[in-house]
Parts: structure tokens; C-alpha cells; sequence
């Protein structure tokens, strides 16, 4: 009896899991999706920003001016790690570059938010301001130190996307 009554339960499993696919695959093909869509939304930063000019001990920097093609995606600011504004954008090519500042120790920031760059030692001019160049397995990055504050450019994108964003930064 036990036996009869475990084959039953075995086959009401597996008519289920079929009804259940069915349905699925049903619901799958006749429900609208954009399999071309941008996955990523674009944030809003105007407020975040103004907070953060309001609470930061140092000029808190932004981008202006930059083209339209550029995304921004995410935003922050933490003063309990540092007093750390965090911006970042997909660029035009579809990289990330983020725009991070911070009062916390500099060497251990910019290697945080840089995912381990490196500092070569190098340095590049970037609207009339010195940029340190830092290199990294994932990241460069663009990193200034200036009114209290480390100031760093960093991402996936290519060295004239992280300059032309430098290039970008106001404080007002």
C-alpha cells in the first residue's frame, strides 16, 4: 500500500511541475519585455548634492558642463566614513567612472574606492590642475588633494573619459 501510495505522490509532483512550466512559459511568451532596454536608470543627484555641500567640511565637487550622453547612477555622502560624497556615471562608451571625496586617511581611500590602484608617481594636468595618476588591476584613477580632502576620479573608463570628467568638477 505504502508503495502504490508513494508512486501517486511521485506522479502528482511531476503533473504539477508540468502545469506549473506550462504556465510559466506561457506567461513568459505572451508578456511584453524589451530585451534591448538600458538596464541601468538614471539618478537624479540635485539634492543629494546640496545636502552634501551643506554637511561636508570641504567644497564638495561635482560635474558641469558635461555632455548629455553621460549617466549619472548612483549618489551618496557618509559622514560617519569620512565625510565621503560619492557620485558615479556610465560614459558615454558605457564605463563607469565614479567622482569620490573623502577626509578619511588618503592613501587607504584612494585605494578603497579605486578597487587597489596604485600611485605611479606620474602626474597629469587637467584644467589647469595636478592630478596624481593611479593605476590599478580594475580602476585608474585621478587622485588631488586639496582644502582637506582627497578628490579621486575613478572607473573602468579610459583615461580621457576619467580627464574629461577632472576636467568637469566645480564646487558650486
Amino acid at each position: 500500500m505504502a508503495s502504490k501510495r508513494g508512486k501517486q505522490t511521485v506522479r502528482d509532483m511531476f503533473l504539477s511541475l508540468a502545469v506549473i512550466s506550462a504556465v510559466a512559459g506561457v506567461a513568459y511568451i505572451f508578456v511584453p519585455h524589451d530585451d534591448k532596454a538600458d538596464p541601468v536608470k538614471a539618478v537624479d543627484y540635485r539634492v543629494e548634492l546640496l545636502t552634501a555641500r551643506r554637511a561636508a567640511p570641504y567644497p564638495v565637487v561635482a560635474p558641469s558642463g558635461l555632455a548629455q550622453d553621460w549617466k549619472p547612477t548612483s549618489v551618496g555622502y557618509d559622514r560617519a566614513a569620512g565625510n565621503s560624497w560619492h557620485l558615479g556615471f556610465l560614459d558615454p562608451d558605457g564605463k563607469y567612472v565614479a567622482v569620490e571625496q573623502s577626509t578619511s586617511a588618503a592613501e587607504k581611500y584612494v585605494s578603497e574606492v579605486s578597487q587597489k590602484a596604485k600611485d605611479t608617481g606620474r602626474t597629469q594636468q587637467v584644467a589647469g590642475e595636478t592630478w596624481q595618476h593611479w593605476k590599478g588591476p580594475k580602476y585608474d584613477a585621478l587622485v588631488r588633494q586639496d582644502k582637506g580632502a582627497t578628490t579621486v576620479v575613478t572607473g573602468s573608463a579610459s583615461a580621457e573619459r576619467l580627464a574629461e570628467m577632472a576636467a568637469s568638477l566645480k564646487t558650486s
